[in-house]
């Protein structure tokens, strides 16, 4: 049997190369093994080869233009063809493909002897499907998280039925297929990588050095392995921090080091082809990323030299090889403090560190290249054996009729969890709830409510739900402090079977389902409906919710917005009881589950320890309120009146109507603000006498500010200039101390906490850019950048520093103090800048540059890191920004901008519109009904 391997780029460093090239080498052993590379872009490749496995290519990129290495007449026009878009992959799909890599494949993959064709993505999948010989079986190897590949993924979606096999890493993804594919799906199979064969170097886990392994790119996360180290550095002075990897990411990684003054402890070292000599040399591994990682080789490398891990528990890969709290420990993502809290759990306890660190050798065989090796032999040679046969072609005529039947078909939003040795879910009481409750309908597998709810809310209805059931049956419980958006409540271990009894006692004929955290391997964890738990499981917790979409279906609320029920044993060091799963912020050991106290949680008054309800010394307490400022430029009087002051002059100023271009945006972000703000004390909405015809300031916690209430000196106004509004926003009648300023184009992307934007301290946060600010001396060509370099100036002269960089488009953490302070150290240049009816090179920028920048100098501020997305909606390639951030949901903050460009305003009204009511489709309380 002959099996050719189809790759983008055999020479390059890349997870999906080392797998590839592992596997290759595997099944040398018992067939002939080739790879067929799109692109050749080394002279020699990254990964050793090994004579047993040849490498063809099809594309030389190595020289300044591209040329052909099969047998053709094309050189003299490779060049031209190379700058020709793919009629075959989509510029959507991945970048780089053109007409050249389209013959490519039409010229050398039909003539090929092989027996099997596996692609190894999805472009390469859709190419296979068309070009491979008929004879040949051809299969689709997935090497990355299959759910949040979005528009990557659609080859996937419109091929697969064409092939005989796909073949993904886990069984989650495998069943997420399942789902998503249905009737047009080939043959699945979950088949995970192999662990590293032959001698591994091991390490004595004595060296105090963590490794981070990454590409250096935002998904990966790799300045919260930095921030978390940061925060151990007094408590582990004596450990380092060293990460591999090469991105775009390393110059700004770079300065977070030395931001953090992490010179002498973090190396930023590049990649290296011996991994195998640096994990003998750490003594933990850590792994962020910021969605899901199919497989992490990491994992298994460490693993190998005996090395536990640390990682995110994100969508998919880490939970799969890493056995909680067994050979190492999973972490909330974007916690970045429980993040090191879980570093120093092993940094700081030798012994435990060495029982993770042989568990994590043990448990490679789990993984074992033999055991992979006949996975896939056990799905290869019956798919051979039938390649001639009738019914493999009437097998796929079916599954391509069903693709085409059902060509709206989406893929879910979320794989399936894996049920294991729970049983399956009841269907017949999911239709009894179904046929009685008309708000239900079945979604993805599961029932769930149809209801525009705002998150918090949902999350409080669960907490009272739960917190009613465990009352009524007599069962004590503490509710434990959690930064996140589910709750936690914990329940002495001794008492788990009334607890679980009074959950599915008290959720007989509620749509309410449960996710259950085995204290055995996670295999055995899974969803079910909550009135199917019994007694006597063996969990370490419930988390009890109700799913929920809105009424758009755009937003879908699961397990997320749930309440942990725990299931806390007795200590066996000491009087206590030791956490099941996550600590708490006092750690991993409570003295007591008697509740003493009573906290709100979610709206919920629960019982609770007198120690939760401290201030702890990281907690950020404040009162945070919020300023918009907000014109509607569609507002006929407001025209008028800024025509009738439109500069004539020979001033420099800048009225451009973009500036003043109303899309509705103040709705949805503040829709934004309630959904995912809701510690927020008060918005105060700054205007020139206008409010939103859909406003409801009557709702409470809103108060609309006049121009005319806020200017020290009202006989500037009108003013038609942001820089102007904001050297007056200290002047915000009841203002909070600590707050934060909105643009009306900026929204929240996901739940986010105080601490993003203030510390501890109360110094507020900053989040700088890349745009550089103009060098002293040069010229700006716009009212922005002038401003910048009028701020630039001013601290030159004040403080003797120069600023170099801008911000982003987020949230500005202010502080009203300091805006006093600020005015009072310029009185001349605010005065000057609050008079500028109109942007002018003369400004400056106060609230959005000057105030981060004088802040950081006097010590009332720090800089911060935010995943944030600006999207210019006049730029056609922008719009798949917004299809990405629906699909994603993945940045804190993003910013919609508008512009004048290649799209009509009127398409990017329309298109702007439709994606924020997918993305915010809850009213907030400041919305008129009907």
């Amino acid at each position: 049997m002959k099996v050719t391997f189809v790759l983008r780029n055999a020479d390059e460093l890349g997870g999906t190369e080392l797998a590839t090239f592992t596997l290759a080498s595997q099944l040398a052993d018992h067939y002939e093994v080739e790879v067929l590379s799109v692109f050749r872009t080394r002279d020699e490749p990254f990964f050793p080869i090994g004579s047993r496995i040849r490498v063809d290519y099809l594309v030389d990129s190595r020289g300044p233009t591209p040329r052909p290495l099969w047998t053709s007449t094309l050189d003299d026009v490779a060049a031209a063809l190379g700058t020709v878009p793919s009629e075959l992959v989509r510029e959507e799909w991945e970048y780089g493909w053109s007409r050249l890599t389209d013959l490519a494949f039409e010229a050398a993959l039909p003539g090929r002897d092989s027996d099997v064709v596996i692609s190894t993505s999805p472009p390469i999948m859709a190419l296979i499907a068309r070009h491979a010989a008929s004879r040949a079986v051809t299969l689709h190897a997935e090497h990355r998280p299959s759910q949040l590949r979005g528009p990557t993924g659609m080859p996937l979606l419109r091929y697969a039925s064409r092939l005989d096999g796909l073949v993904v890493l886990t069984d989650r993804t495998k069943d997420w297929f399942a789902e998503s594919l249905g009737e047009a799906a080939p043959v699945l199979a979950a088949i995970p990588n192999a662990a590293p064969e032959g001698f591994v170097p091991q390490s004595g886990l004595d060296t105090r050095t963590i490794v981070t392994a990454r590409r250096l790119v935002p998904d990966k996360r790799v300045a919260d392995v930095i921030e978390a180290f940061a925060l151990l550095r007094e408590d582990f002075p004596d450990w380092r921090l060293r990460i591999l990897g090469d991105g775009p990411e390393r110059r700004k990684l770079g300065r977070l080091v030395t931001e953090r003054g992490l010179e002498s402890s973090v190396e930023l070292l590049g990649a290296t082809r011996d991994m195998a000599a640096q994990w003998a040399r750490a003594s933990l591994n850590v792994l962020t990323s910021e969605h899901g990682e199919a497989f992490p080789l990491v994992f298994l490398e460490a693993a190998a030299a005996g090395v536990p891990s640390v990682s995110y528990d994100i969508l998919t890969g880490p939970a799969e090889i890493i056995r909680h709290d067994v050979d190492g420990l999973l972490v909330a993502k974007d916690d970045i403090e429980g993040l090191a809290a879980a570093m120093a759990d092993l940094m700081g306890d030798p012994e435990r560190l060495a029982r993770f660190g042989a568990a994590a050798k043990e448990g490679l065989d789990r993984f074992s290249a033999a055991k992979v090796v006949e996975q896939w032999r056990a799905l290869l040679e019956p798919l051979v054996a039938a390649a001639d046969s009738p019914e493999r072609s009437a097998a796929r005529q079916r599954r391509m009729a069903a693709q085409a039947r059902d060509s709206g078909l989406v893929f879910s939003r979320a794989a399936p969890a894996n049920l294991g040795t729970l049983g399956a879910v009841d269907r017949d009481l999911e239709a009894a709830l179904e046929q009685r409750r008309a708000d239900l309908v079945r979604v993805d597998g599961t029932l769930m409510r149809i209801e525009d709810v705002m998150p918090e809310t949902l999350t409080g209805r669960v907490v009272s739900w739960a917190d009613r059931a465990l009352r009524e049956a007599g069962v004590p419980f503490v509710g434990l402090r959690h930064d996140g958006t589910h709750a936690r409540l914990a329940v002495d271990r001794r008492l788990r079977r009334e607890a679980i009894e009074a959950v599915a006692a008290a959720a007989a004929g509620e749509p309410v389902y449960a996710e259950v955290f085995s204290t055995a391997a996670r295999e055995r964890d899974g969803i079910l409906l909550a009135r199917q738990l019994t007694g006597d499981e063996q969990l370490a917790a419930v988390r009890v919710f109700t799913p929920t979409a809105t009424r758009s279906g755009t937003v879908r609320f699961g397990a997320s917005f749930g309440c942990d029920i725990e299931f806390w044993p007795e200590s066996q060091d000491g009087p206590g009881f030791t956490t099941p799963r996550q600590p708490t912020a006092y750690g991993r050991l409570l003295p007591i589950l008697e509740p003493d106290d009573a906290m709100e949680l979610f709206g919920v008054r629960v019982p609770t320890l007198a120690m939760f309800n401290r201030r702890l010394a990281d907690d950020v307490d404040v009162p945070v309120d919020v300023v918009y400022t907000w014109v509607d430029g569609a507002d006929p009087a407001w025209r008028e009146r800024r025509d009738r002051y439109a500069p004539g002059s020979s001033d420099q100023v800048d009225g451009a109507e973009t500036r003043y271009r109303s899309r509705d945006e103040l709705r949805y972000s503040l829709r934004s603000l309630e959904m995912f703000l809701p510690w927020v004390r008060h918005v105060h909405l700054v205007t020139d006498g206008q409010v939103p015809d859909w406003l409801d300031a009557s709702a409470g916690g809103l108060t609309v500010v006049d121009h005319r209430e806020l200017f020290a000196d009202p006989s500037v106004l009108p003013v038609f200039n942001s820089h102007a509004i904001e050297t007056q926003l200290h002047r915000v009648p009841g203002l909070s101390e600590h707050f934060l300023y909105f643009n009306d184009d900026v929204f929240i992307g996901k739940r986010l906490s105080p601490k993003r934007f203030f510390d501890e301290a109360g110094r507020t946060r900053f989040f700088p850019s890349p745009t550089r600010v103009p060098f002293p001396g040069e010229e700006p060509d716009d009212p922005y950048f002038g401003a910048s370099r009028n701020n630039q100036r001013l601290l030159a002269d004040r403080f003797g520093v120069t600023v170099t960089h801008g911000f982003l488009h987020t949230p500005h953490a202010l502080r009203r103090s300091v805006l006093e302070e600020l005015a009072g150290e310029f009185p001349a240049e605010f005065a000057k800048t609050m008079g500028s009816r109109f942007r002018s090179m003369e400004d400056l920028s106060v609230a959005a540059s000057l105030a981060h920048h004088y802040g950081r100098a006097r010590g009332y501020a720090v800089a911060s890191t935010m995943g944030c997305e600006y999207v210019n909606s006049a730029e056609p390639a922008h719009h798949q920004l917004l299809t990405r951030l629906l699909q994603l949901r993945h940045r804190d903050a993003f910013c919609i901008a508008d512009g004048e460009g290649e799209v009509p305003p009127a398409e990017q009204q329309r298109v702007v519109r439709t994606f924020l009511e997918a993305y915010f489709p809850i009213p907030s309380r400041w919305e008129r009904r009907g």
